[in-house]
């Protein structure tokens, strides 16, 4: 890890290499992330890139990203374990068919543990520590927060049957959030903390030309321009970089060279995913979103 993240410049060179232009800030805190180690929060809009930040960086560590994905009333059992109940059901069984009894603490081991995400993560065998991905985590309760801790301070995670789980190789944590709600303070000062603004136009074009290399610098500038018009309205899903690149690969599959009115009308829909939206839209009217 050394070699791979030997400063903050390096790492940025690297996830370039990867397909990930990460500006300066970004890859300072990935760096930081990696080297500490401490978890880091990244916040932002939808779609400016930050889970294919942790995406990236696992590719250039050369190690595992496991992923947890939240969402609206998850909880321990899908994020850190479960136990395998059929399986210590048929334990028991055989035991009672055999004339014997089996304790409840022979059937609550590790064989008959299911690994979520989160202990996946402790458990990871190394040598380097696995990166993981705690995506969205503001669509997760407060109490899922409260969770979390043990996690982001310790590096551990404590099973009631079996107790703390310790990792040897600690996990690279990256959580990122929409801002859907506040997160507790008592989760942010756990972690390090960025802010992923969108692009600039240079570096919004640059993005869309490295994951979509048909594309003509022209065609990417005419598209980043008009994803900044459309931001400047007001709708209910202003589009990120993820939405850009989406607008480009279709404008290629169908064969238009350039963002006109016509190749607009068709593919909006790459980018705006409200009925509401695409009305603001065609009441500005496609010239006003592909003029130069």
């Amino acid at each position: 890890m050394d070699e791979l993240a030997a400063s903050p410049k390096e790492l940025q060179a690297a996830l370039e290499r990867v397909g990930y232009l990460a500006d300066t800030g970004i890859a300072t805190a990935l760096f930081c992330a990696v080297r500490l180690p401490q978890p880091l929060l990244l916040e932002g809009e939808a779609g400016v890139g930050k889970t294919e930040a942790a995406k990236a960086l696992a590719e250039v560590l050369g190690t595992r990203l496991i992923r947890l994905q939240c969402y609206e009333g998850i909880d321990a059992a899908e994020a850190l374990y479960e136990w395998n109940f059929p399986r210590q059901l048929l334990a028991i069984r055989a035991a009672e068919t055999g004339g014997s009894h089996i304790a409840d603490d022979h059937v609550f081991t590790r064989d008959y543990l299911i690994s979520r995400p989160l202990l996946q993560a402790v458990d990871h065998p190394g040598p380097l520590p696995a990166v993981l991905l705690i995506d969205e985590v503001d669509r997760a309760d407060d109490e899922f927060e409260a969770f979390l801790f043990e996690l982001l301070a310790e590096a551990s995670v404590t099973i009631p049957e079996l107790g703390t789980v310790q990792a040897k190789h600690p996990p690279v944590v990256i959580l990122t959030s929409n801002r859907s709600r506040d997160l507790h303070d008592a989760l942010k000062r756990r972690c390090l903390y960025h802010w992923i603004d969108y692009p600039d136009l240079d570096r919004a074009v640059a993005i869309i030309r490295q994951r979509v290399p048909a594309a003509t610098e022209s065609l990417a500038s005419q598209v980043a321009r008009a994803i900044r018009r459309l931001r400047s309205l007001e709708i209910q899903k202003p589009p990120g970089v993820a939405e850009a690149i989406n607008w480009v690969l279709a404008l290629d599959l169908l064969g238009y060279p350039s963002l006109d009115d016509e190749a607009a009308s068709m593919t909006v829909g790459s980018v705006l995913k409200y009925r509401e939206d695409l009305a603001v839209v065609a009441d500005k009217g496609f010239g006003w979103l592909t003029s130069a």
